[in-house]
């Protein structure tokens, strides 16, 4: 089971028990700045956040986390310039390439949510593959949210399930929440209990506006770069201190 930080108060065993940390989702944010701040092409910055993922997936491994969600490519982000698109895309590949085979080794499972769309086929292909590889794995599940956007994928959601009242398949009257659920992205996932995000921001910036109605926010002023193990167990730690009630009393 997920605990705070050692030297930390932990909560009641009950308490872990009901809201044990299976889900992390990262907005992450600052790789931009982090390389302004330091007169560095912005491509630096982006290849620094690189290895805080590194670090932080395999933090997540050690502490038991179940599912990692990383918010990678915005479906907003293709309005950068040219030449910052290509040098995310170039660095996508190289970690399809690179990295997936150690994430095998470690039994981590890969897959992506998100658009597939102006994704070129090179890209495509290595996702499928990175996919197919880690497909039976069970100590992590890496989710990276390539061209995703989570008002799209509300549209797609309710587009899907109005295709299956057209033909037959789903009464009006039967859709629900769960219904909806099951037609997201993430119809196999839990929805996050935490959703972290680095660089002093405070919004979701279109990112699992579904999922996130009852996660816990934490809001770190560290750029995602400087992102390291001991500021993911803060967020823990943090979160470990948070009453979860779901809208009800106790």
């Amino acid at each position: 089971m997920l605990l705070v930080r050692e030297g930390n108060k932990a909560a009641s065993q009950d308490d872990q028990a009901r809201n044990r940390l299976k889900h992390i989702a990262i907005i992450m944010d600052g790789n931009g700045r982090w390389a302004k701040s330091r007169r560095l092409p912005k491509f630096a910055g982006h290849k620094k956040g690189a290895d805080a993922v590194r670090a932080i997936v395999e933090k997540c491994a050690d502490l038991d986390v179940d599912f990692l969600t990383l918010y990678a490519f915005s479906s907003e982000n293709w309005n950068r310039p040219v030449e910052e698109v290509n040098d995310l895309m170039g660095l996508l590949k190289i970690y399809l390439t690179k990295e997936i085979e150690e994430l095998h080794k470690q039994n981590i499972r890969i897959n992506f949510i998100g658009s597939r769309e102006r994704l070129s086929k090179n890209i495509i292909a290595l996702i499928d593959e990175a996919e197919d590889r880690t497909r039976d794995n069970t100590k992590l599940r890496l989710t990276l949210a390539l061209n995703y956007g989570g008002q799209e994928e509300i549209v797609n959601a309710a587009r899907n399930i109005a295709k299956k009242v057209k033909d037959g398949n789903l009464a009006v009257e039967e859709i629900n929440g769960k219904i909806f659920s099951e037609n997201l992205y993430t119809n196999d996932m839990p929805e996050p209990d935490l959703i972290i995000r680095t660089s002093g921001e405070k919004r979701l910036s279109n990112f699992m506006l579904w999922q996130a109605a009852y996660a816990e926010f934490v809001f770190q002023d560290v750029l995602w770069p400087d992102f390291t193990k001991e500021s993911l167990c803060n967020a823990i730690d943090e979160y470990y201190r948070r009453d979860r009630r779901y809208g009800a009393r106790p």
